[in-house]
């Protein structure tokens, strides 16, 4: 039987390599540059994971960061400045930082059970009470959601997709792949929005 926490801890692992990869052979104007209207950027994504890597797989469990986090402890964190790199912060730093914070995390996932009780003291009072098992559930499920943010950043950056991109074909099968996906959404254009599903 599979080991449950070494199940998840593999998982945080391969979200963590699949995001630093994105990162390589870029400059440090695209690792920074807002690729969304929401200003999305990789070296942002990088630095907000580094501060939660901390933030749950650490502090909850009275193992705060050996490191300060400025914009933690300013409040800057609060409107924004956790996804974004400022001019003085470099790719080096913001990768080492998130090199030492999942280094950090893992040491609290090796020594400690799932069922560890912690406290998440941002988190509203009913819900601050919880467990390093749930605490990694969310530290994955964050990774891989920034992770596949970061491959659409990366694609719109300089067009290199995942690992597996050119096992479906050269430039040429992806232009007429497009086109397809594009043709059939073109049927639909003129519609009225649909309204969302309500969740049973």
């Amino acid at each position: 039987m599979t080991d449950l926490k070494a199940e998840l801890h593999g998982k945080l692992r391969a979200g963590r390599a699949g995001l630093l990869s994105k990162l390589e052979g870029l400059t440090e104007y695209d690792m920074r540059r807002p690729m969304t209207p929401s200003a999305t950027n990789l070296l942002g994504l990088v630095k907000h994971l580094a501060g939660l890597e901390y933030g749950y797989l650490g502090e909850p469990f009275d193992r705060p960061a050996p490191e300060p986090l400025a914009w933690v402890e300013d409040g800057s964190i609060w409107e924004g400045a956790d996804m974004w790199a400022r001019p003085d912060e470099s790719s080096n730093y913001l990768i080492g930082l998130y090199q030492r914070a999942c280094a950090h995390a893992d040491r609290t996932i090796t020594d400690l059970a799932l069922e560890t009780p912690g406290q998440v003291t941002h988190w509203p009072e009913d819900r601050r009470a919880t467990t390093l098992g749930v605490l990694l559930v969310r530290m994955v499920s964050e990774t891989a959601q920034h992770a596949g943010h970061a491959d659409v950043l990366r694609e719109l950056i300089d067009g290199k997709a995942g690992p597996d991109h050119g096992d479906f074909g050269d430039d040429a099968t992806w232009q007429q792949y497009h086109a397809r996906i594009q043709a059939a959404a073109d049927t639909h254009r003129a519609q009225e929005p649909l309204k969302p599903p309500k969740l049973q």
